[in-house]
């Protein structure tokens, strides 16, 4: 029975005798599903590198292929952040089973069509833009596949069942940066994979080097997911459950109303992001348009759902617009940007940040100083890059439990000088090797303090999310964890842009040391009202 017109986790009989099996089911088919989209949204990170090795230059010069890869990486960043914003919505309106059946389908579409671009070293710019943009599919899964579990599991299990469910969820990133080079390496699907592409510098896989010259089949990128999205799409749809009860899904309508349902909030948010994308890559140049750009694309999207959608949703989004009156939902999207704004988008930049900073050397030619002569002692960006994100998402639970013990708020100031003085190392690293003809004598420092980056990340997200259910009542709890995870999330489009515009500039340094001072402001406000000795709430 697909739907489930008898829900109660919260009866004790009830759960044992039939509940729990249901629940997990529903845990274990929603995992995988969250995981592979987090890994389609952030793979550009990854897939852009291998461009770069395999020679895909769009028949632009050097310097301006490095900023088009690096923006690569940003665009499924700002898709995936605000398609987080109507997501939140798909369990109420559509059922759990017909929302990740129809968005783990969705997913198929840009891992097909990156595939199809990624066989041909001429395939344009703008193709790519649109499979990127496409990408963000992935990003809005996470705000779905959240509160979908949410209503599965008693309360005294929440805390597991969503830490299992986001905790191996983030994992996706870690998954992708290993899984996708080590496909490259073979036509996992014959013919299909395409004809091979030789690299023109060295690249690897977890496993080991591969050497200049070699043939690695980089569609695969693509392709591979679909053996996994493939099975995920029948599992969702014969084996998981639409809860369909007056507290959870009041409005159940059949599956294709809900697929029109969810269908149309997502058009909504594609059109804002859309002219968010025209607006952003019109003014590439202007460094300051994006701080414009995304706050206009994140009120269009609140606004335009709020004007073109059914009246069930406009109810809806009047209770949870309430939380914008209340100034700690600000603060704590300030704050929570800090940690995982952090992990998604140093996971989508570090990778071309390796590949550019030490993969080069960085000489001085006739009194001007150039960023293209391979370096052929550079570190295998892929023996690497997953290290951060895998640190990351594992220690993210062990974040939630010190902060049971200790406050949330305190293990967050931790955390935010933490990563001031990592995020102040990494730039310096930076700096040192750009200016290097043999940079990577300076990786080693560089790595070990990004590494410390992300694991601070790691916790703090953990503290974060302990601390917003202290400071929000039941009924405001879950909508400032649905807004700052949005909002978190364009951290994944921020960061890529931000340092491939520093590295253009020849100054990635500058990048990092900005960053610094965001985390500076963060732990200044995190100490204000929840530490200092005028804090509203005490170490929540």
């Amino acid at each position: 029975m697909t739907d489930l017109t008898k829900w109660n986790p919260e009866d004790e009989k009830f759960w044992e005798s039939e509940g729990k099996t249901v629940a997990n089911r529903n845990l274990w088919i929603s995992i995988p599903s969250l995981l592979c989209g987090f890994a389609i949204w952030i793979m550009w990170g990854i897939i852009t590198v291998q461009m770069k090795d395999m020679g895909f230059t769009f028949g632009r010069p050097p310097e301006e292929t490095m900023s088009l890869l690096f923006i690569l990486s940003s665009i499924a960043g700002l898709t995936g952040a605000t398609l987080r914003i109507p997501s939140s919505f798909f369990i109420r309106l559509a059922g759990g089973r017909n929302t990740i059946f129809l968005t783990t389908s969705f997913l198929m579409i840009p891992a097909i069509g990156t595939a199809i671009g990624l066989q041909d070293k001429t395939t344009s710019f703008e193709y790519f833009v649109v499979m990127a943009f496409l990408s963000g599919f992935g990003g809005g899964n996470f705000a779905s596949s959240m509160s979908n579990i949410s209503f599965f599991f008693p309360q005294k299990q929440k805390g597991y069942a969503l830490g299992m469910n986001a905790g191996l969820g983030n994992f996706g990133v870690t998954t992708m940066q290993i899984l996708i080079p080590l496909v490259m390496a073979f036509p996992i699907l014959g013919a299909l994979s395409g004809e091979p592409m030789q690299l023109t510098s060295k690249s690897g896989t977890i496993l080991g080097t591969i050497p200049a010259g070699s043939d690695v089949w980089i569609s695969n990128a693509g392709l591979v997911w679909l053996l996994i999205l493939i099975p995920l799409a029948f599992l969702s749809w014969f084996r998981m459950n639409n809860i369909n009860t007056a507290s959870v899904t009041p409005d159940l309508k059949s599956p294709l109303v809900s697929f029109g349902r969810i269908s149309w909030l997502l058009f909504i948010g594609f059109v804002t992001s859309a002219a968010g994308l025209y607006f952003f890559i019109s003014y590439s140049k202007v460094s300051w348009a994006k701080w414009i750009i995304l706050p206009l694309v994140i009120f269009l999207t609140v606004y335009l759902m709020k004007l073109l959608s059914p009246k069930s949703i406009k109810t809806n989004l009047d209770k949870q617009y309430s939380i914008f009156s209340n100034k700690h939902t600000w603060i704590m999207t300030v704050i929570y940007t800090m940690t995982f704004g952090s992990f998604i988008g140093f996971s989508a930049a570090v990778g071309l940040a390796i590949k550019f900073i030490f993969g080069v050397k960085h000489l001085m030619v006739d009194g001007v100083m150039t960023h293209t002569t391979p370096n052929p002692d550079a570190p295998v960006t892929f023996l690497y890059v997953w290290v951060g994100a895998f640190v990351g998402a594992l220690v993210r639970p062990i974040g939630g439990k010190i902060s049971d013990k200790l406050g949330g708020a305190i293990v967050t100031q931790v955390v935010s000088i933490v990563m001031i003085f990592a995020t102040i190392g990494v730039g310096y690293y930076s700096k040192l090797a750009y200016q290097s003809p043999t940079p990577e004598e300076f990786f080693t420092p560089f790595f070990v303090l990004l590494v410390i980056l992300f694991a601070a990340t790691g916790i703090g997200n953990g503290s974060t999310f302990r601390t917003i259910p202290m400071v929000f009542s039941v009924e405001q709890a879950g909508p400032v964890l649905g807004w700052t995870s949005a909002v978190a999330a364009y951290g994944s489009f921020l960061i890529p842009n931000i340092i491939g515009e520093q590295m253009k500039a020849t100054t990635p340094e500058v990048a990092m040391y900005g960053f610094a001072v965001f985390y500076a402001i963060c732990a200044v406000l995190n100490w204000w009202y929840y530490l200092g000795p005028k804090a509203e709430f005490k170490n929540p």
